[in-house]
């Protein structure tokens, strides 16, 4: 028998909502430390165990930490927001300057650490972008994801993978919003092949310069066409981080690079 989600009680919801009212609204400053929690409970009419609950919750949220033998602190009046979250927030643009830092090492990695396997991905990436190019935006853009996603694979770096992995969801709607906008593939409907090409290749042969620098530039292209005024003016969705991708320069909205 499925055993169901677990939820906090509507009661510890209704604590943690009146101490958080609380700390926001200035009771109890960074820094100040809470009543004890057989004070609290009294005061707010429920279990120990109750504020118990509150607490951790507080803290998961970043607002609160116990210190052993003094107590509960605040130590922020907002809670900490989640990096997934934080991502979906933020311009575009933002997250490709972010992007462009990241991947110009990936780059440089990989040309140092590829292996025959990761030459033999990367490829096949170059290919599977190419065919593509025949399809829509939407298997364009998760194309190109693909073929950035094994320059990064092959730096052989986790820290790198899973960062990137983070961009991912971020990117990929925006930059599908944006061949849209600016009408790239009806030009071109393999827009920034040879950039890509050019990538895949200073990877293979190692040079650790030549990777960086052209997968710069092509990521350069594309953030000068998402500071464009008209660009930005077109649609502000197209430019919302909760739907891009990292790895898909493919929609480059310059001639240098998708």
């Amino acid at each position: 028998m499925p055993l169901g989600t677990v939820r906090p009680s509507p009661l510890v919801e209704r604590v943690i909502e009146r101490l958080r009212g609380e700390i926001e609204g200035g009771t109890w400053p960074v820094g100040a430390k809470l009543p004890s929690e057989t004070t609290l409970a009294d005061e707010l009419g429920v279990g120990r165990s109750t504020v118990r609950e509150a607490l951790r919750a507080l803290s998961s949220a970043g607002l609160v930490r116990a210190r052993q033998g003094a107590g509960v602190f605040v130590t922020a009046t907002r809670p900490a927001e989640e990096w997934p979250d934080r991502l979906r927030r933020a311009a575009l643009a933002d997250v490709y300057e972010v992007r462009m830092l990241v991947e110009a090492q990936a780059a440089r990695l990989a040309a140092q650490r590829r292996t025959d396997e990761d030459r033999a991905a990367l490829e096949a990436a170059v290919e599977a972008r190419r065919k593509a190019s025949h399809a829509d935006d939407t298997a364009f853009v998760d194309a190109d994801i693909a073929l950035h996603a094994a320059v990064v694979t092959a730096a052989h770096n986790p820290v790198l993978t899973d960062l990137f992995a983070e961009f991912v969801p971020v990117l990929r709607g925006g930059l599908i919003e944006l061949l849209k906008l600016t009408g790239l593939r009806e030009r071109d409907t393999n827009h920034g092949d040879a950039a890509h090409a050019a990538l895949v290749e200073a990877v293979c042969r190692g040079d650790e310069e030549d990777a960086a620098r052209t997968l710069q530039e092509e990521l350069a292209a594309t953030l000068a066409t998402l500071r464009a005024p008209d660009t930005r003016a077109q649609d502000p969705v197209a430019l919302d981080p909760g739907a891009q991708d990292p790895g898909t320069h493919i929609t480059d909205a310059s001639p240098a690079a998708p």
